[in-house]
């Protein structure tokens, strides 16, 4: 028997078949009169776009987000926890069978959409970008929107999505559930030719998501008591498909009920964190407790998480100061710094003969060159906060700090699609480096409307380098 949510299984779609589609779609937008061939779900979708008055030849408009808007909805969003879990099971695949994978949050805005750069820079065409809005109120049908809108994972192909824009492309999506309360957390998508729909597409998100749901509720065990947890609105739904009972989840009745006390999980395994990305104290988090800890002590146990051998007294006190005491003063502030980690995170200790670590820190500058290296750059690119404690005038800090701003760089101009790249750009880092945005002029689309600001932006920068240079020119004179 054939399901509702699935396309066809018996193979690809044909010519004819995508023109009976075609035929389909126009006659049901114009005469309002529905073929055969076409899935009752989909018609349904169709009448709900016609019903919001949405045009099927104009695209939605380009960004619901702003660039600011979409990095903080991307920061307090629960499934930003859960996105390497993406990458492992759906993105690394993605590259290679010439897909792309979007995660949009329950109102169906895209957050982070990542797979194959050429694809995706032809999914720009039709505003398939981050920050776009492609739920049902806004595009029509979609697989994306609609699987929002049916809270139910679904496959749409060629012409059966509303907007004309889509119909050279095939998709499929899955809800992603709140583990504990049933509410829908966001949508995810795979999106490209007929592999998008291939039978085996449709059980593949559906483990991904099922994944993610658990790696959700795992964290949320192992997170201390206390904290607030963040939930998200349902989203608004509409029925399902006639003669087919609407899927619940066998939590969603217990909502309102009291949560049951999770069980007792021990934190000792988990390494505690320490961020030191944008910003000038250190944050030390480790499971139980957090604290803000000063510059020089953010300092020395950035250098030790670094150096993870150790590193004797000598060579730590050379990369942290070129003062000729500053042995001495290194062995007074170790004395300070474990005195503050016995009150803050007794489970950090400090060894001597080298000084060293005697437990793992999960540094978020490590973080970020582990998933560069996996060849999450949109991941990683999220996990950058900013340069490495960007006051510090250390040595070694510096020079940990100029590595893996140059390897994020690095990544960023071999790698990063046209939109990952622009989003670089505008980084406090980038958003003078002309090298970065000459390659965002040349990786996006020739008619892309983005460019003009591109061109702008270098204008702006040449100009500001002209008026710099000659400014140092008017100070280089001689005095009279």
């Amino acid at each position: 028997m054939t399901s509702p949510w699935t396309v066809d299984p018996t193979g690809e779609l044909g010519p004819e078949l995508f023109m009976k589609l075609e035929q389909a779609h126009e006659a049901a937008l114009t005469d309002r009169i529905v073929r055969s061939g076409v899935r009752r779900l989909v018609q349904e979708s169709w009448d709900r776009s016609l019903t919001l008055r949405l045009d099927p030849s104009k695209p939605a408009p380009e960004r619901e987000l702003s660039a600011e808007e979409l990095r903080e909805l991307r920061d307090r969003h629960p499934l930003a926890a859960v996105l390497p879990v993406v990458h492992n099971l759906l993105i690394r695949h993605a590259f290679a069978s010439g897909l792309i994978v979007a995660i949009g949050d329950e109102l169906g805005r895209l957050l982070w959409i990542d797979g194959d750069r050429v694809v995706r820079r032809k999914a720009e065409g039709m505003l398939f970008v981050e920050g776009s809005d492609w739920s049902e109120r806004r595009v029509g049908t979609s697989a994306p929107g609609t699987a929002l809108a049916l809270d139910h994972g679904i496959q749409i192909q060629r012409a059966e999505h509303f907007s004309q824009l889509a119909h050279p492309w095939s998709c499929t999506a899955v809800p992603i559930h709140d583990p504990d309360t049933g509410a829908i957390l966001g949508v995810i998508d795979i999106t490209g030719g007929a592999e998008a729909v291939a039978p085996q597409t449709l059980p593949l998100v559906e483990a991904a998501v099922a994944a993610m749901e658990a790696e959700l509720r795992i964290q949320r065990l192992t997170r201390p008591a206390g904290r607030p947890r963040m939930t998200r609105p349902h989203a608004a739904a509409v029925s399902a498909p006639a003669g087919r009972p609407r899927m619940t989840r066998p939590h969603a009745a217990a909502v309102s009920a009291p949560a049951p006390t999770p069980p007792t999980v021990p934190l000792r395994t988990l390494p505690a964190r320490l961020d030191v990305l944008g910003r000038d104290h250190g944050r030390l988090e480790n499971g139980t407790t957090s604290a803000v800890i000063s510059p020089r002590h953010a300092e020395i146990l950035t250098l030790l998480a670094w150096n993870r051998d150790g590193l004797s007294a000598d060579r730590l006190s050379l990369l942290l100061t070129d003062q000729s005491n500053s042995v001495d003063n290194l062995r007074a502030e170790m004395v300070r710094l474990r005195r503050v980690l016995e009150q803050a995170t007794p489970r950090i200790g400090i060894a001597s003969r080298p000084y060293r670590l005697e437990s793992a820190i999960d540094l978020d500058a490590l973080r970020v060159l582990a998933l560069l290296e996996r060849g999450a750059h949109r991941v990683a690119l999220g996990a950058y906060r900013g340069p490495v404690l960007p006051s510090s005038t250390a040595p070694g800090v510096q020079e940990i700090r100029a590595e893996v701003s140059a390897r994020l760089r690095e990544a960023m101009l071999s790698d990063a699609s046209a939109e990952l790249l622009l989003e670089y750009a505008r980084t406090d880092e980038a958003t003078y480096d002309s090298e970065v945005w000459r390659a965002c002029l040349e990786l996006l689309p020739a008619r892309s409307p983005k460019r003009a600001s591109v061109v702008a932006r270098l204008k702006r920068i040449e100009a500001d380098l002209d008026l710099a240079g000659a400014a140092e020119d008017a100070r280089n004179l001689p005095q009279r």
